[in-house]
């Protein structure tokens, strides 16, 4: 029996005959209702006309988790008063729960888009609905944009929806543009009618450090646990704690030992009797439950009796190396959008208390949505599925955000190396394949190539082991996790078990109803042991992180990325690992290893074969030119032989310049007047510009084929370098073509003689150039000397040579600056002569009787 005493308390149905309109006028709308308002329970039943008086219709409905999709269900089909399969039934991955007469699905947006690429035309379905799009999941956006091309091109009248508490609804609006050219899609508001909460802010004490990677600070932790301890003193009801990973819900429960409450920890691991529990509610009377929750529980679930809502402020998003083939969760700072999705939890059935662990002032600083999934995610999966769609490039796609072009091309690499697309990005017949397992690109792969070596069975074993994280206790062992996964009868046992029945189904529809390999078992790799079967098929999955051992423990993985394996671990002996798991923050050098398989140099190269490279390679390195032939895979060197004189010359050259980069033009020999003549064409370049050439370190450097040959060519080390003449070659860098060459000395001259007849070095190192001369020899001269039109610097000495004074106007100086300096030196130097007029007196370089005599 319907129940409508419950359907009627749900504030969302006041926009239902809106929706209905909408969607009858303009096939397209965008739905947005406030947390706990019933979206995603009372309107799917509306739409298929199993409440109303609408018409009969067969809907979908997409959520972004599994655990929402469960009670989704549940909570829909005990409206109807029924068994969950009947008219409202579920999809999830290894899962199905649904008959002839069900008319309200509800699936991940995975299984969505698996029905979507083996029947576009969603046959018998008239409307889909996806759920929370706020999140921005990439099989959401996914999802939606293919929905958008089917409505577009083969089925016109499939209604589409997107539903969410805190979307941008005029973005999803402009996204689902109604075909008809009437614009965006209709926006339909539910007001929220809900019992409402108060919000408090629980500043956490000063010093608490910044998440990074997966770390968040144990200070944090202890001021949640605090914050939640002092909510349950001050109000009552059952708590939802939300924290962002399942270590910190773990250590958040043991802060709260001894609690007068029930502890229970939520989040996508968890064992499916602990999910229900917690979605059931505790018994009347019974004792107080405190949830601890990731993500999992901020939308489409209702938790009973929650009263409270304890909010860390933090959540894990995904991030990607491309370059490295590694991804990672970040922690970051959650958004206004899911703040409001968690806050929403705290009022559902009665009036609530929400506790931001934050300080108020720092409320306002959120992004207002999280990041798409599709800027910052491993994308060889969305790539492989826009290429079976028939758009490689995904540019048709309607997308809220375009796919970053590193990401793609990236992803386009790893497409290619498996043999998924070809040389265009088209989707290979057997990249549509890999499409319809239900796996990643790369798990599709190891599955389809794996099955044949090692037998259905155990590949599948092995590839659902790597395709989802196994708990932490398991160890990094794979072949241990995978013997502690046969027999272990806890919830991941259990979903492992499930998933790997699966796989054996899709892999033997792929390889042709059970073809070669489906029964029997056999293993390419060296052995036909655990160890070998795991170690191939991870190699195949992952060919770029085969890993060989260097010094300390450590490996290099053949992406070039360093990796490192927990002090203790058995894998430490293994000359080469398939790392099926490993992470890398970007305050981490190398790679933690999470997970891998013993394997041998075979295997990997087998694996790897598309990284294998053997030639020539000639480079500068510890102050030399090296010179080998290497065969690598990728930045693994299996052998290395020296080349000696053998090197290509083209290869030499090259790496004797890349030397000159690095440790500069001192490899070459510079006498001081190879120094000097630098410097004077650095200064006619500076004052005249053309034809005077530019003799910076990266200039030179860059004209080295002009300068320097035909000694360069010539050299083979460091020590031919340092035999090469810098002033000589130098001088090929003058302007003899135009003939300015020739007024070098003119422009520039290495000395100038000054009024004594002495002819005195012109230094050009500085900002301008410099002449350093005794100031009895410049007696007689009013006009500074000049060179290039620049007045140099004089530097006037003293009789003994040490500076007197500095001027760059000689008239003025004798004029205003020279009489303190003669009343200061001349009794210090009593025998050389001292006029009072200096620019009337007779030059000298002797002193005063000397030139008495000379006269």
């Amino acid at each position: 029996m319907i129940r409508n005493d419950a359907l009627d308390r749900l504030p969302v149905r006041h926009a239902v005959p809106e929706l209905l309109t909408a969607l009858a006028e303009r096939g397209t709308a965008v739905l947005s209702a406030p947390p706990g308002t019933g979206k995603t329970t009372l309107v799917p039943l509306a739409l298929a006309g199993l409440i109303g008086d609408g018409p009969e219709r067969r809907v979908l409905v997409a959520e972004p988790r599994r655990m929402a999709v469960r009670a989704a269900a549940r909570r829909m089909a005990w409206l109807l008063g029924e068994e969950v399969g009947g008219a409202v039934g579920f999809a999830v991955r290894g899962e199905r729960r649904a008959g002839p007469s069900t008319r309200v699905e509800v699936v991940t947006t995975g299984i969505l888009l698996q029905r979507l690429q083996r029947d576009p035309e969603l046959a018998g379905v008239d409307v889909v609905l996806l759920d929370e799009c706020h999140e921005r999941h990439l099989d959401a956006d996914t999802a939606m944009a293919f929905l958008v091309d089917v409505r577009a091109t083969l089925r016109p009248e499939l209604k589409l929806i997107a539903a969410s508490a805190t979307s941008d609804a005029a973005a999803w609006a402009d996204l689902l543009t109604v075909l008809d050219g009437s614009g965006p899609a209709p926006v339909v508001w539910s007001k929220g009618e809900g019992h409402g909460s108060r919000v408090f802010f629980a500043e956490p004490p000063s010093g608490i450090r910044p998440a990074h990677g997966t770390w968040v600070d144990p200070a944090l932790l202890r001021h949640v646990a605090a914050t939640v301890r002092l909510a349950m003193e001050r109000h009552e009801g059952d708590v939802l704690c939300f924290l962002p990973g399942t270590g910190e819900i773990a250590r958040t429960a043991g802060m709260l030992a001894g609690v007068d409450a029930e502890v229970l920890q939520l989040h996508g691991r968890a064992p499916a009797a602990v999910q229900d529990a917690v979605l059931r509610g505790s018994e009347p009377g019974g004792r107080r439950r405190v949830v601890l929750a990731t993500s999992v529980a901020e939308s489409s679930l209702t938790v009973p009796g929650v009263r409270i809502v304890v909010d860390s402020g933090l959540a894990r998003e995904p991030r990607m190396d491309h370059a490295r083939g590694l991804g990672s969760l970040a922690t970051v700072t959650v958004s206004e959008a899911t703040a409001t999705q968690r806050l929403g939890r705290a009022g559902r059935e009665a009036f609530g208390f929400v506790y931001r662990c934050w300080a108020e002032a720092s409320d306002g600083g959120r992004p207002r949505f999280p990041a798409p999934e599709i800027k910052v995610a491993d994308l060889a999966d969305f790539a492989l599925r826009a290429s079976c769609w028939g758009d490689p490039t995904a540019e048709g796609l309607a997308l809220l955000d375009a796919p970053p072009a590193g990401a793609m091309a990236a992803a386009r690499a790893v497409l290619g190396s498996i043999g998924a697309v070809d040389g265009d990005g088209r989707a290979t017949e057997r990249g549509v394949r890999m499409s319809r397992l239900g796996l990643h690109p790369r798990l599709g792969r190891a599955l389809l190539d794996g099955a044949p070596e090692v037998g259905v069975r155990r590949a599948a074993e092995v590839v659902a082991l790597i395709g989802e994280d196994t708990p932490r206790d398991y160890g990094d062992d794979l072949v241990a996790a995978w013997r502690a996964a046969r027999q272990g009868s806890d919830g991941y046992g259990a979903r492992w078990r499930t998933e790997v029945r699966r796989l054996e189904r899709s892999a033997g529809e792929a390889l042709g109803g059970g073809g070669a390999g489906a029964s029997e078992e056999r293993v390419g790799a060296s052995g036909d042991g655990d160890d070998a079967v795991a170690g191939l098929v991870t190699a195949l999955a992952f060919p770029e992180r085969v890993a060989r051992a260097r010094d300390q423990g450590g490996y290099l993985m053949v992406s070039g990325s360093g990796a490192r394996l927990a002090e203790g671990s058995r894998l430490r002996s293994s000359p080469w690992l398939a790392v099926a798991v490993a992470d890398r923050t970007a305050r981490d050098a190398t790679a933690r290893v999470r997970l891998a398989a013993v394997v041998d140099e075979a295997v990997a190269c087998r694996a790897a074969g598309h990284l294998r490279s053997t030639g020539e390679e000639v480079h500068w390195e510890d102050g030399d030119v090296v010179a080998r032939s290497v065969d690598r895979l990728g930045a693994v060197e299996l052998t290395v032989r020296p080349l000696g004189a053998g090197a290509e010359p083209a290869l030499v050259r090259e790496a004797l310049l890349d030397g000159l980069r690095r440790e500069g033009l001192g490899l070459l020999r510079w006498r001081r007047e190879a120094e000097e003549l630098r410097e004077r064409l650095a200064f006619l370049h500076r004052e005249l510009g053309e034809p005077w050439p530019d003799v910076s370190e990266g200039a030179l450097v860059d004209r080295a084929g002009e300068w320097l040959e035909p000694e360069l060519s010539r050299a083979s080390r460091r020590a031919d370098l340092g035999r090469i003449d810098a002033g000589e070659a130098l001088r090929r860098l003058l302007p003899w073509a135009s003939g300015e060459a020739v007024r070098l000395d003119e422009l520039a001259p290495e000395r100038i003689e000054v009024p004594s007849g002495s002819r005195i070095r012109v230094e050009y190192g500085g900002e301008r150039p410099v002449l350093a001369v005794k100031l009895q020899e410049m007696f007689g001269l009013a006009e500074t000397p000049r060179v290039a039109g620049v007045p140099v610097l004089v530097h006037l000495l003293s009789p003994a040579g040490r500076p007197a004074a500095v001027t760059a106007d000689l008239a003025s100086f004798w004029r205003d600056g020279y009489r303190a300096v003669r009343a200061e030196l001349r009794g210090r130097y009593p025998k050389h002569p001292w006029p009072e007029d200096p620019s009337a007196a007779v030059p000298t370089r002797h002193t005063s009787a000397r030139l008495r005599g000379e006269r």
